[in-house]
């Protein structure tokens, strides 16, 4: 199995900066992908940040420009350093990763359970 653990959610007032972190631990071979999805009361989950193996990221035009991505591929962590926070980005923020098992033959697909992050205004 392969498991995620958020941390580092918290109340920041509006314009606040925040860095929650994800950490993989488990059978795991490799990380092809690791996702930041955030959930607010009554609004579908939206795809945040992605950053992939290659190094490559994206980000949702939303947070473009004041949310920054990164891993660390030797702790197998993923961080979201998330400046400038609106109210309205108020959340359950969660991440998801999907790559290969060790063996290199199965593929998995994991969720964390998120960590709440609350912008005052």
């Amino acid at each position: 199995q392969v498991h995620l653990v958020e941390s580092g959610g918290g109340l920041v007032q509006a314009g606040g900066s925040l860095r929650p972190s994800c950490a993989a631990s488990g059978s795991i071979a490799s990380i092809y992908e690791m996702c930041w999805y955030r959930r607010a009361p009554g609004k579908q989950r939206e795809l945040v940040a992605r950053a992939f193996n290659t190094g490559d990221t994206d980000y949702a035009d939303s947070v473009s420009g004041r949310f920054t991505i990164f891993r660390d591929n030797a702790k197998n962590t993923m961080y979201l350093q998330m400046n400038g926070l609106k109210p309205e980005e108020t959340a359950m923020y969660l991440c998801k990763a999907d790559g290969l098992r060790q063996g290199g033959v199965m593929g998995y697909d994991a969720w964390g359970e998120g960590t709440q992050v609350a912008v005052s205004s």
